[in-house]
């Protein structure tokens, strides 16, 4: 029986693992932007574009760690003396970086924070910034959010006139919510009138699967139907299954193997902030969705929630060894063969809360389908060594099974 160890996540994020001698590069050369612009009018601007399981997050871990340790260690440094911080806004992955803190000599719990939380206390003179090192940079908000006590118009312009360099990664296939809807060109807007590099990862580094698989999870997210691939790769797990039940009883049989392996799903199931059990049930498939986690221990590396759906507020950003992902009722396939998206069928509220410099009905629609394409996407590459899928449109799941043998 495998046990999940408790540092699973944070251990594919250490500053210790060893970097491929392009992502070394990359650190030197942001870390060498850093130092040049520091003392000069800032702020600037560095910005990693890169698709889900590109190494975005692995290469700001070994940057940070190099920063804080320039600060607190080596006084001739440029870096000596200043208050950096390692910003993230979503809470599990919060919970890995502040783990990986208390291990690390130069960092500290502190120095990792939410934007919010971080932008109200320099606005009360509490703290400054000097270098800010910016994870998920996609779901910083982009207007203001009450809930999350948020009254500026922009998280990362707010940044902006605070710090001296920020640093970025940004991927806008990962893109959720409307409140946080940002686009390369909303950002390279925003960098435009200030000192910027940018730099684009585009090596898949997560999935053991086939360039072809990742090609056709892309096209499939943007619409662009094609035969799913016989296989996965040598060394990746792909199948699909016309029953969701047998779908779950083979992740369980996965994580009883080899560990950190779970049922997800996308919205258009019962659903409500009300700390509630809301079921996805699909025929003999019926389990919870994802509980709001109090726990410092991330939602994938419980033991319980083997019996939970995932969703895309639990799983963006962590990797699991096998993933199976539920499409479903906004997703389906019309009689052309073309990919739809019902919006009517969608149940996450929270994604589509309604914003003002958003008004042009047309627009909005393909916004919010594409939200629902990009979780998809999200949802799709968590599987380190395999991807099942079951579809609850029939039809959709008849063409997904089309040159396959069917789980």
């Amino acid at each position: 029986m495998f046990t999940t160890p408790s540092n699973a996540a944070t251990a594919k994020l250490s500053p210790l693992l060893p970097l491929t001698p392009a992502q070394a590069q990359l650190v030197d050369r942001i870390f060498t932007f850093t130092t040049t612009h520091l003392n000069q009018p800032g702020p600037a601007m560095f910005a990693i574009y890169g698709d889900a399981g590109t190494g975005k997050s692995v290469v700001l871990a070994h940057l940070f760690n190099r920063i804080q340790e320039a600060a607190r260690t080596q006084a001739t440094s440029p870096l000596a003396g200043t208050e950096n911080y390692f910003l993230v806004n979503h809470p599990e992955i919060l919970k890995v970086y502040r783990e990986i803190a208390g291990h690390q000599p130069h960092l500290f719990k502190k120095d990792i924070q939410r934007p919010t939380s971080l932008i109200n206390q320099i606005s009360q003179g509490k703290r400054q910034a000097d270098v800010l090192v910016i994870d998920e940079a996609h779901l910083l908000l982009s207007q203001p959010d009450h809930y999350n006590n948020f009254y500026g118009h922009n998280q990362l312009a707010s940044l902006m006139a605070t710090a001296k360099v920020i640093i970025v990664v940004f991927d806008e296939t990962q893109v959720l919510r409307l409140k946080s809807y940002w686009t390369e060109q909303r950002l390279e807007a925003l960098m435009a009138p200030v000192p910027h590099e940018v730099y684009r990862l585009t090596h898949q580094f997560r999935m053991q699967a086939s360039d072809d698989l990742v090609r056709w999870i892309n096209d499939f997210t943007h619409q662009r139907l094609r035969p799913l691939p016989s296989s996965g790769g040598t060394n990746y797990d792909l199948r699909v299954f016309a029953d969701a039940e047998k779908m779950r009883q083979a992740i369980v049989a996965r994580n009883q193997e080899v560990g950190l392996s779970r049922i997800v799903s996308t919205s258009g199931y019962p659903s409500t902030l009300d700390r509630g059990k809301h079921y996805i049930t699909e025929g003999a498939f019926h389990l919870p969705w994802d509980q709001y986690n109090y726990t410092a221990t991330p939602w994938a590396e419980l033991p319980q929630t083997i019996n939970e759906v995932g969703s895309i507020y639990t799983c963006q950003g962590f990797d699991l060894n096998y993933v199976g992902i539920i499409l479903g009722p906004p997703i389906g396939l019309d009689e052309h063969e073309h990919l739809v998206i019902h919006l009517d069928r969608y149940t996450d509220v929270e994604a589509f809360k309604r914003r003002d410099d958003l008004t042009d009905p047309q627009e909005l629609t393909a916004i919010k389908q594409r939200l629902i394409l990009n979780s998809i996407n999200v949802l799709m590459k968590r599987g380190v060594k395999g991807l099942y899928i079951y579809a609850h449109d029939p039809r959709l799941n008849h063409y997904l099974q089309q040159g396959r043998h069917l789980a």
